[in-house]
């Protein structure tokens, strides 16, 4: 029976990891595509507020891109404030996790002026360059790397 719980354990760590991965990868496509968006939505539809912080942060980032692509203004400004709550949410209860943090950034980047999301911007860049040494993962490592160089508040040195 212990052997059965273990062997339970280590299928649904590596299916949560294989899912990340995943995940990790349609969030950067989904910016330019509703289609992606959508899809990846209903991929973080059992993500509630006790689920990992880092899903917490993308399910957040895929409700503003839900909002970016919104016909009606009230669902933009609802799927927006829902989205920057669960980001909010995921930084809070993992302040040092960098991809967090690209999370937040790669939004506020993204986010209309007069929506006043910007606010943590150069904190969030300034986290990004002193950890990104630290990142272990590949995927996530390219992920991030892809994101600094398009990105408009890295300079050419950092990037």
């Amino acid at each position: 029976m212990k052997y059965l719980i273990i062997i339970v354990f280590l299928i649904s760590a590596a299916g949560t990891a294989q899912d990340l991965n995943g995940i990790r990868s349609a969030y950067p496509k989904a910016v330019e595509s509703a289609e992606i968006a959508t899809k990846l939505d209903g991929e973080l539809t059992t993500v509630n507020s006790s689920s990992k912080p880092v899903l917490v942060a993308y399910k957040g980032a895929v409700s503003t891109l839900k909002a970016k692509f919104a016909k009606k203004k009230s669902d933009k400004k609802d799927f927006f404030k829902e989205g920057i709550s669960q980001i909010e949410s995921a930084v809070k209860a993992e302040s040092s996790n960098i991809e967090i943090r690209y999370i937040r950034l790669s939004v506020q980047e993204n986010s209309p002026n007069f929506l006043g999301y910007h606010k943590n911007i150069e904190e969030d860049k300034d986290f990004i360059l002193k950890n990104f040494a630290t990142v272990s993962s590949k995927e996530l490592r390219e992920v991030i790397q892809d994101f600094i160089v398009k990105s408009k508040n890295f300079t050419t040195i950092e990037k």
